[in-house]
C-alpha cells in the first residue's frame, strides 16, 4: 500500500496517472458509512456494500419504525456471515429536527414569489398554501427576514426538490413565507431547518430515548449518532443515559454538528465527545457557502489531533440518481482524506439511492486514490509537535510504532490491544501501512454471570481509518509473558497472509505488553 506512495507536492509524470492501480485486500483506509434503507436492505444489496468496502452501517430514525429497521438489521447480520466481513452498527438519533408532515403524501407543487403558511396545526393537510409542522415554537424563534429551507433532502442549491422560504411575517402560532424557489415537494416528511436560529427542542428525545432503550439495547448498538449537537452538555447527558443501559454504556457517541450552534462550542463537544461527525448537509446551509471549506478543514484538524474519529457527509449527492459523481464530487471525496477524515458517510446515496454498491466502490476507489498522495511525512511531523513533549507512555510507543514501519518499509503494524485505545493511538499518526488491531478479549462479571468484552471494541475500530480489527482467542491474554503470545501473533500473522496483506520476506511491526512494558518489535518473515 505505501510502496506505490506519491507526493504531490513532487513532479510527478502525468502520464502515471492513467497506470491502472494495484488492487489491496484492504481497497482503502478510509471508511465508509452506509445508510441502510428502501434501497439498500436486502440480504443481496447489503453484501454488495459489504463486499464494496462499506465497514458501518448506519441506521436512521428520522423515518421508520423499530420493527423495520430490526427487519433490516437481521439481513445485515445474515450478510455479515455470508460475506465474513466485519460491520459496526450506528443509531442516528432524530434530535431537535423540525419536519414538515404530508400525511397524503401527494405531491406538493410550490410556486416561486407565492406565499406559503407553516402551522403547528398538524390535523391540517400539507398544500401548496399551509404545511403543517411538528413544533410549535417556530413562531416565537422566527422573525421577519429569516431563513428557512425544507425538502426532504435539503437544499443544494441545484435540486428542485426542496425549498428556500424567507419569513414574510407572524400571525400567532404560523409563519408566513415568501417562495424563493419553485420545487416540488414529493413524500410522507420533509425536514424543515431554519438557518442561523436557536430551536428550543431537546436533543435527544423521549422517543429518541424509546428507540434507544428498546432497539439500541436489543442490538448492542456500537455507535450512537448524536443529531443535533449543540452543547457539551448535550454529549454529557446522552452518555449518562446510556450508562444505565448495561452493554450500552460501551457505545461510542458520535456528536454530530449540524449547526452554527454546535459549530460554536466544537472545541467542549469534542472534548466530550468520541468522534465527531460533520453534518455538510444542514451545516452547509447554515454558513454562507464561502466559508463550509474552511469548517471542514479548521474541524477535521482539531479531530485529528485529539486523536477522535472525524466523520464527513454529503459527498456524492448526485449519485443518488446517477452512476457516476460529478467532477466536483469526485475531487470534494478525494480532498475530504487530504483534510483527514476517517470516515465518509453516505445517506441518501444509499438509503434511496438507485446505485447503493456503485456509490461505495466508487467512493472507496477515490478515498485509495487519495491515500496514495496523503502527505504522511508532513502529517506525522505536525502530530508529534502539537502533542509535545513530554509524551505519555502509549502515544510515545505508538509515535515509535509509526516512525518504525515506516522507516523498515513495513506491510503491517500488528497491535496487540484489549481496550482499543493503544490501536487507535497508532492510528492517530497515520501510517501508510494496515493496522492489524488484534483485540484481546478480557473476562468480566455482573456477580450474576461471566462474559468476555472484545466484540465492541473490535468493531468500534471499523470507522478509524487505517485501523482493521480482530478478535483473538479469549484464552490469550494481552499482558502475557509467556509463549501465548507468540501463538496469538502467529494467528495474525496467517490471518494477514490468507488476506493478501503480508507476503514472504515481508516485515513487520508488532505492538505489545510484555508484563508491564510495552514492546515495539520489528520481525522479518521467512518463506
Amino acid at each position: 500500500m505505501h510502496s506505490n506512495h506519491l507526493l504531490l507536492e513532487e513532479p510527478i509524470r502525468m502520464a502515471s496517472i492513467l497506470e491502472p492501480s494495484k488492487s489491496n485486500f484492504f481497497p482503502a483506509m478510509t471508511k465508509i458509512v452506509g445508510t441502510l434503507g428502501p434501497r439498500s436492505r436486502s440480504v443481496d444489496v447489503i453484501s454488495g456494500c459489504l463486499k464494496a468496502g462499506m465497514s458501518v452501517a448506519r441506521f436512521d430514525f428520522s423515518w421508520g419504525d423499530t420493527a423495520y429497521h430490526q427487519e433490516t438489521l437481521v439481513n445485515l447480520k445474515a450478510a455479515i456471515k455470508s460475506t465474513k466481513k466485519l460491520c459496526a452498527v450506528m443509531l442516528d438519533t432524530v434530535g431537535a429536527e423540525m419536519q414538515v408532515v404530508n400525511k397524503s403524501e401527494k405531491a406538493i407543487s410550490l410556486q416561486q414569489d407565492d406565499n406559503v403558511i407553516l402551522t403547528p396545526d398538524v390535523g391540517q393537510e400539507a398544500s401548496s398554501q399551509v404545511l403543517p409542522i411538528n413544533f410549535d415554537g417556530l413562531a416565537k424563534a422566527v422573525k421577519k427576514g429569516d431563513t428557512i429551507f425544507v425538502g426532504q433532502y435539503l437544499f443544494t442549491g441545484s435540486e428542485t426538490t426542496s425549498v428556500w422560504l424567507e419569513v414574510d411575517n407572524v400571525n400567532g402560532n404560523d409563519v408566513d413565507c415568501k417562495i424563493k424557489n419553485s420545487a416540488t415537494l414529493a413524500g410522507a416528511l420533509f425536514t424543515l431547518h431554519a438557518s442561523q436560529i436557536h430551536i428550543d427542542l431537546p436533543t435527544l428525545t423521549e422517543k429518541d430515548k424509546e428507540n434507544i432503550s428498546t432497539w439500541g439495547v436489543a442490538n448492542k448498538i456500537d455507535f450512537l449518532s448524536l443529531s443535533y449537537t449543540r452543547h457539551a452538555e448535550d454529549v454529557r447527558e446522552a452518555r449518562e443515559y446510556l450508562s444505565k443501559l448495561g452493554d450500552l454504556s460501551q457505545t461510542q457517541i458520535f456528536a454530530k454538528i449540524e449547526n452554527v450552534e454546535g459549530l460554536n462550542h466544537f472545541d467542549e463537544i469534542l472534548q466530550e465527545a468520541d468522534g465527531i461527525i460533520l453534518s455538510r448537509g444542514n451545516l452547509g446551509i447554515d454558513l454562507p457557502p464561502e466559508k463550509v471549506f474552511l469548517f471542514q478543514k479548521a474541524a477535521l484538524s482539531k479531530c485529528n489531533m485529539a486523536g477522535k474519529p472525524a466523520v464527513l457527509t454529503r459527498v456524492v449527492d448526485s449519485m443518488t440518481d446517477n452512476l457516476r459523481p460529478t467532477r466536483a464530487e469526485a475531487t470534494d471525496v478525494a480532498n475530504a482524506v487530504l483534510d483527514g477524515s476517517d470516515a465518509i458517510l453516505l445517506g441518501a446515496e444509499t438509503l434511496r439511492g438507485l446505485y447503493p454498491i456503485e456509490t461505495i466502490s466508487i467512493v472507496n476507489k477515490i478515498c485509495a486514490e487519495a491515500e496514495k498522495v496523503f502527505n504522511q511525512d508532513l502529517y506525522f511531523k505536525k502530530t508529534v509537535k502539537y502533542v509535545g513533549e513530554p509524551m505519555s507512555h502509549l502515544e510515545s510507543i505508538a509515535s515509535s510504532a509509526v516512525r518504525a514501519a515506516i522507516k523498515v518499509k513495513a506491510s503491517v503494524i500488528i497491535c496487540f490491544t484489549s481496550s482499543g485505545r493503544a490501536a487507535r493511538l497508532i492510528a492517530k499518526y497515520r501510517p501508510t501501512m494496515p493496522v492489524l488491531s488484534v483485540v484481546i478479549p478480557r473476562l468480566k462479571t455482573n456477580q450474576l454471570c461471566w462474559s468476555f468484552s472484545g466484540a465492541f471494541e473490535a468493531r468500534q475500530s471499523l470507522i478509524v481509518r487505517g485501523l482493521f480489527p480482530m478478535l483473538a482467542d479469549p484464552r490469550h491474554p494481552a499482558e502475557s509473558t509467556s509463549a501465548t503470545n507468540e501463538s496469538v501473533l502467529k494467528v495474525a500473522l496467517d490471518h494477514g497472509k490468507a488476506s493478501g496483506v503480508i507476503k514472504s520476506h515481508d516485515r513487520v511491526v508488532v505492538c505489545q505488553k510484555v508484563g508491564d512494558a510495552s514492546v515495539v518489535k520489528i520481525i522479518e518473515l521467512e518463506d
